[in-house]
């Protein structure tokens, strides 16, 4: 497995991390309905786009298989395609970003508790928790910080 930061942000690469987001989404977040994943579907491209590190974990034939967002030293997105969880691509992404960006926070859902149980052994802590997520959906935030 490849871990890099990408520069050039083509439609066909944003095409491939939207089905790893969707895919991972679709197994990691039951509190969402279909509906409300692809209500959000539409705005994870532009996320894509915009945020200012964007690294991408590629499998051994260079297709995108986990992707990571950064900004100011906060994870702004972590998702993993479902087929390929529990390999251990997540941590290596997380670590790779903490050690090349100084990731030192990050907010996950609360009704996904795998994420949180993952950031918690990855170090991070709970410090806030809101009850609805940044677009003020009923989905509460906790925000988490490493030691």
């Amino acid at each position: 497995m490849k871990i890099a930061e990408v520069k050039e942000r083509d439609t066909i690469l944003v095409e491939q991390l939207l089905k790893v987001w969707e895919s991972s989404v679709k197994a990691t977040h039951l509190f969402l309905s279909d509906d409300e994943i692809s209500s959000i579907k539409q705005y994870v491209p532009q996320a894509l786009n915009s945020v200012p590190i964007l690294a991408v974990a590629e499998d051994e034939n260079g297709n995108p298989v986990g992707f990571m967002g950064i900004a100011d030293k906060m994870l702004e997105m972590l998702f993993i395609s479902n087929d390929s969880r529990g390999q251990g691509i997540g941590k290596q992404l997380l670590q790779y970003g903490i050690e090349n960006y100084s990731i030192n926070e990050l907010a996950v859902n609360e009704q996904n508790p795998l994420s949180k149980g993952f950031y918690e052994h990855m170090g991070f802590k709970v410090y806030k928790r809101t009850e609805s997520d940044e677009q003020g959906n009923p989905y509460p935030l906790l925000y988490m910080k490493r030691d």
